[in-house]
């Protein structure tokens, strides 16, 4: 799914030269709702139990700092249902929600951001991450390509 974040931007600024905020959280998050429900009907397919959680469902609570929003809390009893019923669960991404029900996403780099959370919050032992770039870098290397 690499560069879908990047497509659903850019249909946005298609339509409105400086997008509002809100809804181009509520359009962002699209992108790892999809991932999430096709990775736990991957599973399915394969035999296995799984369940994709989105932020909501998870309760990812974030301030509302739309675009760029921070984890505030995480609510880990949905996850601790599925998990008892033996599902894995897949938990998109990316996007958390604040206080007033809006859909809120943590900006680039967010994915892993709230995988470790996630992680934490679960008292997990480890948090594995794979992603299509080649590593941490002190920008974003599509846009400055004197990134280190």
């Amino acid at each position: 799914m690499s560069g879908e974040t990047n497509r659903l931007l850019g249909l946005a600024h298609e339509i409105a030269k400086v997008p509002d905020a809100r809804e181009m959280d509520a359009l962002a998050a699209t992108g790892e709702q999809v991932s999430a429900a096709l990775t736990s009907m991957a599973i399915h397919a394969e035999g296995g139990r799984a369940r994709s959680l989105l932020g909501h469902q998870v309760k990812i609570l974030t301030d509302d700092a739309f675009t760029k929003a921070r984890i505030r809390a995480i609510d880990r009893t949905n996850i601790f249902q599925a998990l008892d019923r033996g599902e894995i669960v897949v938990v998109a991404g990316f996007q958390g929600v604040d206080t007033h029900g809006n859909i809120t996403t943590l900006g680039r780099g967010g994915s892993d951001t709230s995988a470790v959370a996630v992680a934490a919050a679960i008292d997990a032992d480890e948090c594995e991450i794979y992603t299509d770039v080649d590593g941490v870098y002190t920008t974003d290397p599509n846009v400055c390509p004197s990134a280190r």
